[in-house]
């Protein structure tokens, strides 16, 4: 009998996997020589640039030993074969494969979808011999294959306002199920290179009381299975403000705390705004998010994320306080008095209902989509559900997830079914970045100028593109701050 295996399996320590079993495993193969054959590989859940630029931790990888040498280089794989623990090896790693049979992969998105972790430009291991060439160059991997001379020019219009992602994980901000956070990567290169201004860069505190499970149908999705100790959350919350510190200080990316820096984004060079998915971290304290707003920055707070908080429901679980919670409420309402935009993605329409009648600002709902017919815990909003936070003048953030828009002239087209819906003044960009489960179709920040002619192809004005891909957040920000 083969085992299955998963990446999130592997990332987790792949605890369960006996030494000898027989298993499964999809990814991208990464050779020693990339012009030789080779019985030895590795296998990672993503492609690398090369064989230079991996870099990966040594859980984030396995060693495959092949029956026959192999020259693979036209994508994903899957490999079949017995699975080992390693010990004191020398190149560094801790999992094999061996007696391994290769055969490519009949559908390569099934190797995007079988981990939710982006493993490239993670920290580089020593190894030995050939192996060894692997490290280095880690946290730029991705970023130096690009061809200068293929990279999207930015139309001065783009350039003229700052543009903000009000949705991000970019950076590896996010402290994971870990135990040891995942090194940062580039974000603000990125950034600069494709005119992306502003970044609503979110910590998150639940992660360490959630998992990744699998329906029989294979759908993946993300659901609490335990109740956090008391101060777990409040403490992940002080390190993952923290590290968003860490991460900014380190890549000199500006802190914005008022509407005029946001304003000056666009001249004064890559910025973000302290954002946390969830208010977990405040556990049900109200002077927590007064203490996040002085110490901190925190200027943009998700409500509710993938536990049914203190605050209200979630999309993604079964009902327990029919909507937001009087905690909820005061949240939102110290949110107002303080200058903190609130977001209500990931809750329930009773939760939204009641927050627009709590709130005196403009709600966000930073990323999902539009469907007529949400299925059950679905993460898309019904056209009911849009109108509520588009009534409040708020603005809702589609996302790039390229299981709904395939390609960036598809997510154009899902931004215009939006706008047709609520009007172009309420639509924005909330990308998710390193945030998804499944592939996405804007993974990187230089892709910008791709999303910005595909949305003046779908028939909006360079002014109506502006506001999507920046301005109407800028306004609902600006109205956020105000005493």
């Amino acid at each position: 009998m083969t085992m299955p295996l998963s990446w999130d399996i592997i990332h987790e320590g792949a605890a369960g996997v006996a030494p000898g079993a027989w298993v499964r495993l999809d990814g991208h193969p990464v050779f020693p020589d990339p012009g030789e054959a080779s019985d030895t590989f590795l296998l990672t859940q993503q492609p690398a640039c090369c064989a230079a630029h991996g870099g990966w931790h040594a859980d984030m990888v396995v060693e495959v030993h092949a029956d026959t040498p192999l020259d693979w280089r036209g994508g994903p794989v899957r490999v079949r074969g017995r699975w080992e623990l390693l010990a004191d090896d020398p190149a560094g790693w801790r999992y094999r494969i061996r007696a391994a049979e290769v055969a490519p992969l009949a559908e390569p998105r099934a190797a995007w979808a079988i981990g939710r972790r982006n493993v490239l430009g993670l920290a580089a291991f020593a190894g030995l011999g050939a192996m060894a060439g692997l490290a280095g160059c880690a946290a730029q991997a991705a970023d130096e294959t690009r061809d200068a001379g293929k990279e999207p020019a930015i139309p001065p219009w783009l350039s003229a306002q700052s543009t903000v992602d009000i949705h991000s994980h970019a950076g590896h901000v996010s402290l994971g199920r870990r135990t040891v956070p995942l090194p940062f990567t580039a974000l603000a290169a990125p950034m600069r290179e494709g005119a992306m201004h502003v970044v609503c860069l979110a910590i998150v505190t639940d992660s360490s009381a959630d998992h990744v499970v699998t329906s029989p149908s294979g759908r993946r999705r993300i659901v609490a299975y335990r109740e956090p100790a008391p101060g777990e959350m409040s403490s992940r919350g002080e390190a993952g403000f923290q590290r968003l510190t860490d991460l900014a200080a380190r890549q000199g990316l500006r802190v914005v705390k008022t509407a005029e820096e946001l304003r000056a984004a666009c001249r004064d060079g890559p910025s973000v705004i302290v954002s946390a998915e969830g208010a977990d971290f405040l556990e049900g304290d109200l002077a927590r998010l007064d203490d996040a707003y002085q110490r901190h920055g925190l200027r943009h707070l998700q409500l509710t994320h993938y536990r049914v908080n203190e605050l209200g429901d979630i999309q993604t679980a079964p009902p327990v306080h029919q909507g937001l919670t009087d905690f909820g409420a005061a949240v939102i309402q110290r949110c107002n008095e303080l200058g903190i935009v609130v977001d209500v993605a990931h809750g329930t329409y009773a939760l939204v209902q009641r927050a627009a009648q709590v709130t005196r600002r403009p709600l966000v709902l930073s990323h999902t989509s539009l469907s007529q017919h949400p299925g059950r815990y679905s993460r898309a909003i019904s056209p009911e559900h849009a109108r509520l936070v588009a009534d409040t003048g708020g603005v809702i953030g589609v996302w790039p997830v390229a299981s709904i828009y395939p390609t960036l002239a598809d997510m154009a087209q899902g931004m215009r079914s939006m706008a047709d819906l609520v009007g172009v003044a309420h639509v924005g960009l909330g990308t998710d970045m390193l945030g998804l489960l499944s592939p996405s179709v804007l993974d990187s920040y230089r892709k910008l100028p791709l999303l910005a002619r595909a949305l003046r192809d779908a028939g909006f004005s360079e002014q109506e593109a502006g506001a999507i891909l920046g301005g109407n957040y800028a306004r609902v920000y600006a109205e956020s701050m105000k005493a």
